[in-house]
């Protein structure tokens, strides 16, 4: 197998390509020059330099900046083509998600186009649902549903594009909000929950007894890193499977506020309670001060909350039967909150 791989150096990527090591193989590795130490340190920590290759280019150019020489001597040589490189983050503007999500795809659809890749995989979002409301399945796309945030219409546009324009065999997958390692805890930035998790901490000075009252935050959905990396890998070599959408998501129901509590139970602080009506937080958000001021204090961006609940649920019967016979699954939050928390704590509260 011959692989290439965009986003090698992200979160999810980093953990995809430890995974395509233990298969055989060559990889190819997109990386701007700017980079490059990054993905040097990574290759040492991966201990198989003869076996990743970087290739120079840009997330921005068509083709992805990729020399034509190189194309030439490697179409019709990569079975796999991984498309990650992606801002995965809510608080980015409307222009840095176009360019990155958007363009990004269109362009790592040009080069996988070029090099007759066996099949593109392109790492969608369920943040693609927008606020659909109800039961959003793998074979659901264009369901009119409202894409109000850029992140949402950007994951949208770029699934699209990776549907439409590509000329090889694709598959989509969708993960939900990526949290930290369940075994080691490693994270590589605050986000998701992880803004929640210094206001944990402050509580956690407050004595268990003292409730602590919110309004209804709705449902959400978290899976750790390497369930994400593993279950890519494990489908993306399937025979069969081209054309459909995976959902690496938890199949158990998961609201806000037991998130959130499955966190401060492991930093000693007093569970939320949802004592308040859903209607209240927009209503607290649009007090003086709140988003400008309250908000920035505890490190909570007003984008996250405004979009904290999830108004779809997501099917995923794709996935649990592509995983069918595997030991790959989503763990309880429960099990690997702690361990995550370790590590924020450890390596990420002071950042």
């Amino acid at each position: 197998m011959t692989y290439f791989v965009t986003g090698a150096t992200g979160f999810i990527g980093r953990f995809l390509v430890e995974r395509l090591l233990e298969r055989e193989g060559d990889i190819h590795v997109l990386v701007r020059e700017s980079s490059r130490p990054k993905l040097d340190a990574l290759i040492e920590r991966w201990g198989a330099p003869d076996r990743i290759n970087p290739v120079v280019g840009d997330l921005e150019k068509r083709r992805l900046g990729v020399k034509k020489a190189w194309i030439d001597e490697h179409a019709g040589g990569i079975d796999h083509f991984f498309h990650l490189a992606a801002i995965y983050d809510m608080t980015a503007d409307d222009e840095r998600n176009r360019v990155a999500n958007v363009e990004g795809t269109r362009h790592a659809v040009e080069l996988a186009n070029a090099l007759r890749a066996g099949c593109l995989h392109h790492v969608s979002s369920v943040a693609a649902a927008g606020q659909y409301e109800g039961l959003f399945t793998e074979a659901m796309f264009d369901e009119g549903q409202p894409l109000d945030h850029p992140y949402h219409r950007t994951k949208f546009e770029s699934e699209k594009i990776a549907r439409t324009e590509s000329e090889v065999p694709w598959r989509v997958y969708r993960p939900a909000i990526v949290v930290g390692h369940s075994q080691t805890g490693e994270m590589d930035k605050i986000d998701g929950p992880y803004y929640f998790f210094k206001t944990i901490k402050l509580s956690s000075r407050l004595p268990d007894l003292v409730p602590l009252l919110a309004p209804r935050l709705g449902d959400t959905n978290v899976v750790p890193v390497d369930f994400v990396a593993a279950a890519l890998d494990h489908i993306a070599h399937q025979p069969g499977l081209d054309g459909r959408a995976f959902h690496l998501v938890s199949p158990r129901p998961q609201r806000a506020v037991d998130v959130i509590n499955a966190f401060a139970k492991v930093a000693g602080a007093p569970r939320l309670t949802e004592a308040l009506p859903k209607a209240a937080l927009p209503l607290a958000l649009k007090t003086p001060g709140v988003r400008e001021r309250v908000l920035p204090s505890l490190g909570i961006p007003a984008e996250v909350v405004d979009y904290i609940d999830f108004t779809a649920r997501f099917d995923a019967r794709e996935t649990e039967a592509a995983l069918a016979g595997t030991d790959i699954s989503v763990p309880p939050l429960e099990s690997y909150a702690g361990t995550l928390w370790e590590y924020w704590d450890r390596e990420l509260a002071t950042a």
